[in-house]
């Protein structure tokens, strides 16, 4: 009966460890997003265009479960602010297709802003053996997964 009760004991720690990092880093998005002039939908647009851009407007909105209309007004921002530049999707059946693609210019005030945590980072993941840290990254893709198929299940698209 210990065991069941170490292993449940644990497992809370561990969603409780999670609820904390979740409310840390929606703070900290908030702050990058404030250095860069970024609201909080933009900055998690740019970061999502950066990692899986050229992307389509429609396939953004889906990635980061927004409604179409209100990714016109996001792309709308980055665009004005120098962030991203939509572009014609040459191999479109469409021609009034387009791909949205980040502005790598503006990646030195990216990292500027990024640095202190990126270097914080770098020093916590110096404390484990490259096995552990598979590990710790296998655990955080689980999680990934786990948690699109909990916003699939109540419906977000």
């Amino acid at each position: 009966m210990s065991d069941v009760r170490d292993r449940r004991r644990a497992a809370n720690a561990v969603k409780e460890s999670l609820r904390e990092l979740n409310s840390h880093l929606a703070l900290l998005n908030r702050v990058f997003g404030s250095k860069l002039e970024l609201k909080d939908a933009d900055w998690h647009c740019l970061d999502l265009i950066s990692r899986h851009g050229p992307i389509s407007p429609g396939a953004l909105a889906k990635l980061a479960g927004l409604h179409p209309a209100t990714m016109t007004g996001i792309l709308d921002r980055l665009q004005r602010g120098g962030w991203a530049v939509r572009e014609r999707d040459p191999d479109a059946a469409d021609r009034r297709a387009v791909t949205v693609r980040a502005v790598r210019d503006r990646n030195p005030e990216l990292y500027r802003v990024l640095a202190p945590m990126n270097t914080r980072m770098d020093e916590l993941c110096e404390r484990y053996t490259p096995e552990q840290l598979e590990l710790i990254a296998d655990f955080l893709r689980r999680t990934t997964g786990a948690s699109q198929d909990a916003a699939a299940e109540l419906g977000a698209d």
